[in-house]
């Protein structure tokens, strides 16, 4: 068994990179890059060369590129001390032409270009663009960039060894002044024991100075309780669905409306807000960017998420899915059953016409039929609120998502009923004098089921991803619409980040399914027995 569940993970971690790395193809190298910049606001904001320097940055940030701007080998050249201030000064002052340049200036861009040109970089200058008046136009600055496409093979190492993440001390750059770095635990975590509070309540904690994150492990109410931010999950950067944040921390954390309450910062200052104190992580010189900072932190671990009102993306996709999945089985086996049992009488001839309907009509179809029924003759909310209370708005999206499934589980099961009612085993069972009762407990209803358990990990594990039609239809915040916004947005980061995630679920349902047959039928057995 052991073997076998091996064997099946690896080779569902290689199918899971093949699709990402398919999924990247179509992506990188047959879709149109200057789409991308579409969706972006700043885009059309900008002219002249400006413009096409940021049109080669954003290339960078969304993986197509390598971008090097000339401004960033004279600083680097600073950084490293191959090159003092007041040379610096000069060498990067670029002229409106290439004749324009001064010695120095002329000299460091020589080196620029054969140091990149010798990497595989294409150089682009952009002499400055100027009126009539030779004044140089908004954006018409000088530009001097280097250029290198990033081979496909390169982005998907890139994607998948940036992954998992480690929170280490070392995250904060070296020279910066932020104290001490290392990493402290504590019985009585700050955020529950502010300065001046006078009861000491017990709530462990890890703190870190120089990491990523302020808090690595805390406990707080809510679930799992225990929370860690040592090792993270990252899936990608999404530039415009929910631009800068990763696609798994778009896809858990809480939406709606921000929860205001009382809230002491660590010099004791007390505001009604919505940080979470606990997911603060280091954002360099924001301490000092407002006044407020100034006054609530002692550090630039200023950069946090809120409490809001509302579920995660994975969390109404698997609230709505999980009892579609519920309401399916509970329905689909027992009608199914029945069919069987009655084969050829009402309820089998009223089942099969369902069955018939729920495949003939197109998904999106009977959809909007329901929902149109449910919001006109029964009253029923047919769009969903992030900040409403109401209940009744999960019904139409759990009956549309469980209609199909039921009439899936119906054929099905009917099908492997009457498939074991007519087999040679239960007539030598009959023969042998079994009655009817027990022939159907103890073997036509057992084996009907086999095949059947095999797609329940699936359901409940795809009840997290969501459905896109219904999802979309019904305007629910769930992961499912995630991926629709994303293409319509061309946020290729989060495509390829759901994408793995969708995979990832894939694999190990297909494992737990089959663990599961082999738990409900003895004869099944993945162990290789020697000859």
């Amino acid at each position: 068994m052991g073997k076998y569940i091996l064997k099946r993970l690896l080779h569902g971690a290689f199918s899971a990179v093949c699709v990402v790395l398919i999924v990247m193809i179509l992506i990188y190298s047959l879709l149109d890059r200057s789409t991308i910049l579409g969706a972006d606001p700043n885009y059309s904001k900008i002219q002249s060369n400006a413009r096409v320097s940021y049109e080669q940055s954003r290339y960078e940030v969304f993986g197509y590129t390598d971008y090097v701007p000339y401004s960033d080998y004279i600083n680097q050249l600073v950084r490293e001390g191959d090159l003092d201030e007041e040379t610096r000064s000069k060498a990067a002052l670029l002229g409106r032409t290439p004749d324009k340049d001064s010695e120095v200036t002329a000299e460091y861009v020589q080196k620029f270009t054969d140091y990149y040109q010798s990497q595989g970089y294409t150089i682009t200058r952009l002499d400055a663009d100027v009126k009539s008046n030779g004044q140089v136009k908004s954006g018409g600055q000088t530009a001097l960039f280097a250029t290198r496409d990033k081979p496909l093979i390169k982005r998907a190492i890139n994607y998948f060894a940036n992954m998992f993440f480690i929170d280490s001390v070392d995250y904060v750059p070296e020279g910066t002044d932020i104290g001490k770095r290392g990493i402290t635990f504590t019985w009585y975590d700050p955020v529950y024991n502010p300065p001046g509070s006078t009861e000491k309540v017990f709530s462990p904690a890890i703190i870190g100075n120089g990491t990523e994150h302020k808090y690595l492990l805390y406990f707080d109410n809510k679930f799992p309780f225990i929370h860690q931010n040592i090792l993270t999950l990252q899936l990608g950067e999404s530039y415009t669905v929910n631009r800068g944040i990763d696609v798994f921390t778009t896809m858990t954390d809480s939406q709606g409306s921000y929860i205001l309450s009382p809230t002491t910062y660590p010099t004791g200052v007390t505001a009604d807000r919505a940080d979470d104190l606990h997911t603060a992580t280091y954002m360099e010189g924001s301490r000092e960017s407002t006044a407020s900072n100034m006054e609530w932190f002692e550090d630039d671990y200023t950069n946090m998420r809120t409490h809001k009102t509302g579920m995660s993306k994975l969390g109404f996709s698997f609230v709505i899915g999980i009892i579609s999945v519920i309401m399916a089985y509970v329905l689909g086996l027992p009608i199914g059953l029945l069919m069987a049992l009655r084969k050829d009488k009402l309820i089998d001839k009223l089942g099969t016409i369902y069955i018939m309907f729920i495949i003939a009509v197109p998904s999106l179809a009977y959809i909007f039929l329901f929902k149109s029924v449910g919001g006109k003759l029964f009253g029923l909310p047919t769009l969903f609120e992030v900040d409403s209370k109401n209940k009744l708005m999960y019904i139409l999206p759990i009956v549309s998502l469980a209609l199909p499934s039921i009439a899936n589980l119906m054929k099905w099961m009917r099908r492997y009923m009457i498939d074991q009612m007519n087999s040679d085993y239960v007539k030598f069972a009959r023969s042998g004098g079994l009655s009817e009762g027990e022939i159907f407990t103890k073997h036509i209803w057992k084996n009907a089921l086999i095949p059947i358990v095999h797609g329940i990990p699936g359901s409940v594990i795809f009840a997290m991803t969501g459905a896109i039609i219904t999802e979309r239809v019904y305007s629910v915040p769930g992961a499912g619409n995630l991926l629709t916004q994303a293409i319509n947005k061309y946020d290729n980061s989060v495509i390829v980040g759901v994408t793995l995630f969708y995979a990832v679920l894939s694999v190990v349902s297909l494992i737990l399914g089959d663990l599961l047959m082999a738990t409900v039928d003895p004869r099944i057995s993945f162990s290789t027995k020697e000859r």
